[in-house]
């Protein structure tokens, strides 16, 4: 349910592994690349992860949610490589009994992916310039 892929990302896919028949929710974020940081326009992002500990802080998150929101399951996958303007770098899917526990596993999840898991993020600007990214939340 948590895996760091190097080819586009099916989000039915990430969607699917949370289905169940006990959740009346299921909440998805999709970070996405966009074309410009301020004032500069991007081309692509190109991420790196050190991936056996990503994968285990992506574990955390996932019983560090299940404790906080009572989700039914969650799903991670986070993209590596080159990802493309419009492309999902990052897929999370939570389920849960009711809408509320959902929403805010997946807010959860994101803004703690962002703050312990090692993936690393560089920007490719359409002028040549680039330059790694700290997270923000």
């Amino acid at each position: 349910m948590f895996e760091i892929v190097d080819k586009k990302i099916e989000v039915g896919s990430v969607i699917s592994r949370v289905s169940s028949p006990e959740a009346g929710a299921i909440s998805v974020f999709i970070g996405t690349t966009r074309n410009h940081t301020d004032s500069q326009r991007v081309e692509y992002l190109y991420y790196e992860a050190y991936r056996s500990m990503s994968l285990r802080m992506m574990r955390k998150i996932n019983h560090d949610v299940i404790r906080k929101f009572g989700v039914e399951k969650m799903a991670i996958t986070h993209r590596i490589g080159k990802v493309a303007v419009e492309e999902a770098s990052v897929v999370i899917a939570a389920s849960a009994g009711h809408r509320d526990a959902a929403f805010k596993a997946c807010r959860y999840a994101i803004d703690t992916l962002k703050e312990i898991v090692p993936i690393w993020k560089k920007e490719f600007m359409k002028d040549g310039s680039r330059k790694w990214i700290a997270n923000k939340n």
